[in-house]
């Protein structure tokens, strides 16, 4: 069995834009896409407060709410300083370091007690072969079915395009890896209530000009609506007005993909 071994991450962020994470990669790949349209390239930098999600790729800071309104939430069409940002009612302040592995750590403050959801916004460049490991999970929430399954459902193969789009909660989940090929990207989060938002689009949205994202979104939360409390429920802000949350990111890569493979560590 081959053996998987650490590999370094490095991040570049953009505050001036939503305070987007543009890059996240080892010294073998890139893990973040991009959308390829220039159009939305352009469009995601011209976005002002209260604008239509764009889909330009990469990480974005989704809060007080990823669906719903306002659209993936408030901070990421604001620009941030190093102190982070103020919007809705709610101050979001992000640090982040790389020692090998990427830690952000989070702290939320707003009025006491005040509801909302925090997503990590990932959209990953993988392959049709990709997969994701999400060791003790076992339900998931389709949000626009409105309904549970038992995961994963064939939830967890990130390919072959078959022209569907289904965004599911994996609630109380806490660790994922998303292995492709020889190499394996793992998260791990610390927050009360967590969950997953998957987003698996494989050329199935939108409609008429449909493309490939794959959305790994930890949270802090465990429905991507406030509106729509049927996945679990929203964070709340404690009795301080405040909210911490850390989100740990490692990446592996296997010496020989030719070889049969034990799982990367955490999966």
């Amino acid at each position: 069995m081959t053996e998987w071994a650490p590999r370094p991450l490095t991040v570049e962020v953009d505050l001036a834009h939503g305070g987007r994470w543009t890059s996240l990669r080892t010294p073998e790949r890139e893990w973040l896409w991009r959308n390829p349209d220039p159009a939305v390239v352009r469009a995601r930098g011209a976005v002002t407060p209260g604008a239509a999600f764009v889909d330009a790729g990469g990480v974005e800071e989704c809060l007080p709410t990823v669906r719903g309104e306002p659209d993936h939430g408030a901070v990421w069409s604001r620009p941030w300083s190093d102190a982070g940002v103020t919007a809705d009612g709610f101050r979001l302040q992000r640090r982040i370091r790389s020692d090998g592995t990427l830690t952000a750590d989070y702290t939320i403050t707003g009025r006491p007690h005040a509801p909302f959801v925090h997503a990590v916004h990932a959209l990953l460049d993988v392959s049709p072969a990709a997969r994701l490991e999400a060791p003790g999970v076992y339900t998931a929430y389709l949000v626009d079915q409105n309904s549970m399954v038992a995961w994963p459902a064939g939830l967890d193969r990130l390919g072959p395009d078959d022209g569907t789009a289904v965004a599911a909660v994996l609630p109380g989940c806490a660790a994922v890896t998303v292995v492709d090929g020889a190499d394996a990207l793992a998260f791990t989060w610390h927050a009360e209530p967590a969950s997953l938002l998957l987003w698996r689009n494989l050329r199935g949205w939108p409609e008429g000009s449909p493309y490939r994202s794959i959305g790994i979104e930890p949270m802090a939360g465990a429905t991507a609506d406030l509106a729509d409390p049927a996945a679990g429920g929203a964070a709340q802000l404690g009795p301080d007005g405040s909210f911490r949350w850390r989100l740990e990111v490692r990446a592996w890569r296997t010496e020989s993909s030719g070889k049969p493979h034990s799982r990367p560590p955490g999966s």
